[in-house]
């Protein structure tokens, strides 16, 4: 299993970005929570990662912190809920949040998230309670610090990437794109936009 990987940062597209490690280039998929504390492209990042092997597929997920990783690995193991999906969750949602959701039983903000219905709510509330109950504070799953200095690309790369990110968490692609537009103040980088425009959905 690759569960740490240290090298370049080569490219990044919510969800995906490449790490080149030793000359060999690893495709990556991570929440958006990761996205925001990565450096700018060319900067050596550390990510602790969880991979995954299917009949059709070998995917590497990868996080900021090991406390990230951990919270992705209890949600795949909830009944219905998938990688990928477990990957939508942590994007739309803090972990802050997601503590509070299970905690207080909120169904309804859960079934915000992108590929989440009231069954799978449910049983998000039931098995992750206990769980959770087990990690104390939900303030151990805030983001560390960013290190590096942030990229400037075009603004019109940033919305779409910020569009295409959406669009790879469930979204259809019209939907993605009034969203982003109706929350781009030409200043928020992709990571920023598709945060604000996944709250402004979920009202």
């Amino acid at each position: 299993m690759i569960g740490r990987l240290r090298g370049i940062l080569i490219e990044k597209r919510p969800p995906e970005l490449i790490i080149e490690c030793g000359g060999v280039g690893y495709d990556v998929l991570a929440p958006l929570s990761t996205f925001a504390q990565l450096p700018d492209t060319g900067k050596e990042i550390i990510l602790h990662t969880h991979f995954v092997v299917r009949e059709d597929a070998q995917l590497l997920f990868g996080f900021a912190s090991r406390e990230e990783r951990q919270l992705f690995r209890e949600l795949i193991k909830v009944n219905g809920v998938g990688p990928k999906l477990a990957l939508a969750v942590l994007s739309g949602i803090s972990g802050e949040e997601f503590f509070r959701a299970i905690h207080d039983g909120d169904i309804a903000m859960l079934t915000r998230l992108p590929g989440v219905g009231k069954k799978t709510a449910e049983r998000l509330v039931v098995e992750m309670r206990d769980r959770l109950k087990e990690w104390g504070s939900p303030e151990m799953l805030l983001p560390p610090s960013k290190t590096g200095e942030p990229a400037v690309p075009s603004r019109a790369r940033i919305t779409s990437e910020a569009v295409s990110a959406l669009v790879a968490l469930g979204y259809k692609p019209q939907d993605a794109s009034k969203a982003i537009n109706a929350v781009d103040d030409g200043e928020h980088p992709a990571e920023q936009l598709i945060r604000l425009a996944l709250r402004q959905m979920a009202k």
